[in-house]
């Protein structure tokens, strides 16, 4: 199937491990130009080699602090016109409302909250003058079930679903499409990291974080090329009357109303 995203620019933000990685290297293989930003400036120049190697597509790199002064209104004039905007970036801490102190919250939320919305603004405009776009909100499954011990998520995640829903249901006005994807867990580095510490407190040895996985849908978390699919075929035309929806890849496991 041809998704018509050949020559399309895209601007991925938290690209340079994880969902980020697999998004930029899913939109290259659709021909797409890339551009990638991220803090790690070295991750992501092997990303760049890796996928020029492999793909006929432009990748430029922006090795950025998002929740630094100005770095948005940088990021968006060094990109020029983007066609697609994935807002990818920033982890929310896990813990309990005794273990997220309120330094940890505000910081959790700067980049991945308010982070998502302060580049929305910005990249809506542009793509307004230019006649159309594709936004897409990568949010998380924790944002519809909430989960005590993931508190600070839970709620920044439920204010992008909200947040996403509101623009989204009329960005069609302005020809732009605004959507929002919840990934449950994925085979990431910050998936083992969370169950670890998770088997730590439930079970008293994070090394039993095995037995927490065998809980997920398949015994396993979902693989990045899964959720990465769905960003791609949500940015293409083959979605163009898709906006102010939001999409789970959990394996049912926010439709079980429980978190595992």
């Amino acid at each position: 199937m041809d998704l018509g995203l050949k020559g399309k620019s895209v601007l991925i933000t938290g690209a340079s491990q994880g969902i980020g990685e697999g998004l930029a290297k899913g939109f290259a293989a659709e021909g797409a130009d890339l551009q990638l930003t991220a803090r790690n400036a070295e991750k992501l120049a092997r990303i760049k080699s890796d996928i020029e190697a492999n793909f006929p597509v432009s990748v430029r790199t922006h090795p950025l602090d998002l929740t630094a002064a100005g770095a948005c209104e940088a990021l968006v004039e060094r990109c020029g016109g983007v066609d697609i905007l994935i807002n990818n970036a920033g982890v929310i801490p896990g813990g309990s409302l005794f273990d997220i102190d309120a330094k940890a919250w505000r910081d959790g939320w700067q980049l991945k909250v308010f982070g998502y919305i302060d580049l929305t603004r910005l990249i809506y405009r542009e793509m307004k003058a230019r006649g159309g776009g594709v936004i897409i909100n990568n949010i998380g499954n924790a944002g519809e079930s909430y989960d005590v011990d993931y508190i600070a998520g839970t709620s920044g995640n439920a204010s992008l679903m909200a947040f996403t829903r509101t623009l989204g249901g009329r960005s069609l006005d302005d020809n732009i499409r605004v959507l929002g994807i919840n990934p449950g867990p994925v085979d990431t580095d910050r998936i083992y990291k969370l169950l670890k510490r998770r088997a730590k407190n439930q079970l008293g040895d994070e090394s039993r974080y095995g037995e927490l996985l065998q809980r997920y849908p398949l015994q396993r978390p979902a693989h990045v090329r899964e959720v990465v699919d769905l960003f791609v075929f949500l940015a293409s035309g083959r979605s163009s009357y898709t906006s102010g929806a939001i999409f789970t890849v959990d394996g049912g496991i926010a439709s079980r109303g429980s978190i595992v």
